[in-house]
């Protein structure tokens, strides 16, 4: 057994931050974690900002709690890194502070900029054609939504023109906060593409001067790229005493969420295929080039390894459905209350078993309904959908309930649901790319052993799930450290560090009827488009 070396990982997420204290030896180990939770600040117009010192307090707070659940010396910490959202604009000045609160991924006020920028004349999927083109072939991507970050920057110089004249740099989430620690301005490759100014040419990886001129941003406001495994500074005196932790502390580039959750997956090599599911899902696998399905808004994105892409297929809502099938459906009839202080009690044939909490209850129920929920057929399109089509319109349903249906059936139909839309990803990918037989399933939804099982039955492959399937951005961004250190030699190497903790077969006497329901689930979306944008349409 080598010695551990400890490292810290932070998970910068939209309503909050998780800190995680990890040991690296043959394997990446999760010692303790705490959470604090930050708000996010929805303003008229579709304005959705963030406070980058609300990030900073709630990190403080989480690292000061997790350091003092262990007894590891701070001087012991070999490097910090993170996992974070992505596509923010936070905007500084020269000495490494916001000028103004970060606008959030969600933000939508730029729909003028939108327009002007890249909106008119003739189009396809809502971009002018030669923009668009040049865009495609330079960066793999076009920046044709209101919510990418270049439409925000324009934004801020239309409408507050005195802040802007005060911005030395554009940075993105994680780069802030590695600024505020280290006074280093950088932006990781995975950052730079999810900014859209991105050559992604071999050979000419970099900001694009072109992209830049394109889409009118001043190629000064942009920080020197580096590489996600890349130690790119020191933590400062202030910032040490302020988290606990020790001056001097390397700093390591990290990455996005999009990036780092496959490597914490261990699917890093290409070909290796992964599912995500947490509030949003998706279906990923390792590409070695760009590739974009513009029919099924599939698209390969810049990874956190260097030549590797990650062509990335995306549901809105995923363990999201079983959250609100647990708030607003199981309550009651399962015999299930609000009141915390009762046991959950569940009689099996041969024994009564106590849940401690709902969570865990509402799976054991799911486990008694027969595959397929006895026709039940639900769709988990509660905030529209992205992939294999797109439609902010659609939404979920409950189809084919019957006097004999209860709420454990459509519960276990939410459950299958979400699987039945990631085995459509999986196979609109599998059209265009060659992905794996056996899948890494990772998420808050990759905690109960029956939603796996009911993964790998519905995808007809071998379904393997990890330690801390909750946590996984974080064990990536420990992953980077890991290469950064020299404990392995690259990312293609951190597949080691994460063994499968789980393995799930499928279950062939089950396939007769997930092909039946998945056959049906397909079509519903065709034969109620219309019906959507009746009811919806104006929303």
């Amino acid at each position: 057994m080598v010695n551990p070396i400890y490292t810290i990982a932070y998970d910068i997420g939209t309503t909050g931050v998780k800190t995680c204290l990890f040991s690296i030896t043959d394997k990446i180990e999760l010692l303790a974690a705490a959470s604090e939770g930050y708000p996010l600040y929805v303003l008229p117009g579709g304005g959705a900002e963030q406070d980058p010192d609300e990030w900073w307090d709630a990190m403080v707070k989480s690292t000061r709690t997790v350091m003092s659940k262990v007894k590891v010396d701070k001087k012991d910490i070999m490097g910090i890194s993170f996992c974070s959202q992505m596509q923010g604009l936070v905007l500084v000045d020269e000495n490494g502070n916001a000028v103004r609160r970060a606008m959030s991924y969600m933000d939508q006020r730029a729909r003028e900029e939108l327009k002007k920028g890249i909106a008119y004349g003739p189009q396809i999927a809502g971009a002018n054609v030669p923009k668009l083109l040049k865009a495609l072939q330079i960066t793999g991507a076009v920046a044709c939504s209101v919510k990418d970050p270049v439409w925000k920057y324009k934004w801020v110089e239309a409408h507050e023109p005195d802040v802007f004249a005060r911005v030395y740099k554009w940075l993105d989430v994680k780069e802030y906060l590695i600024c505020r620690m280290t006074g280093e301005f950088i932006m990781t490759p995975d950052s730079a593409f999810g900014a859209l100014l991105y050559d992604i040419r071999k050979g000419k990886e970099g900001w694009s001067p072109e992209i830049c001129k394109l889409y009118g941003v001043q190629e000064k406001h942009l920080a020197k790229i580096v590489r996600c495994t890349d130690r790119v500074g020191k933590l400062r005196k202030q910032q040490a005493e302020e988290l606990g932790l020790e001056e001097g502390t390397a700093v390591f580039g990290g990455g996005g969420d999009a990036s780092l959750i496959g490597v914490g997956a261990g699917a890093v090599d290409v070909g290796d295929t992964h599912i995500y599911s947490g509030t949003s899902g998706w279906v990923s696998t390792v590409v070695d080039k760009s590739i974009v399905d513009t029919g099924a808004m599939i698209a390969a994105i810049v990874g956190a390894r260097p030549n590797h892409f990650n062509y990335f297929a995306e549901l809105e809502t995923a363990a999201k459905c079983v959250e609100w099938v647990k708030d607003h459906l199981a309550l009651d009839e399962i015999d299930i209350y609000l009141d915390k202080s009762h046991d959950l009690k569940h009689h099996h044939a041969d024994r009564e078993v106590v849940y401690t909490n709902l969570y865990d209850y509402m799976m054991a129920v799911v486990d008694t309904v027969p595959a397929g929920s006895n026709g039940v057929i639900f769709t988990p399109w509660l905030h529209g959908n992205r992939c294999p089509f797109e439609d902010p319109n659609a939404r979920g349903m409950f189809f084919n309930i019957s006097l004999e249906t209860g709420k454990s059936e459509m519960i276990r139909a939410v459950v299958e649901g979400v699987c039945f839309h990631m085995r459509w990803l999986l196979e609109t990918e599998a059209k265009k790319v060659q992905t794996s037989q056996t899948v890494r399933f990772v998420g808050g939804g990759a905690l109960s052993d029956i939603t796996c099982q009911i993964m790998a039955d519905i995808l007809g492959r071998t379904v393997e799930t990890v330690d801390s399937p909750q946590n996984i951005g974080s064990v990536g961004a420990a992953a980077t450290i890991a290469v950064g250190v020299g404990l392995i030699k690259d990312l293609g190497e951190a597949k080691k560090l994460i063994p499968a903790a789980k393995t799930f077969y499928p279950n062939k006497a089950d396939k007769t009827v997930y092909d039946r329901n998945f056959a049906a689930y397909k079509r519903l979306y065709k034969a109620n488009k219309d019906i959507y944008a009746i009811l919806n349409g104006d929303e």
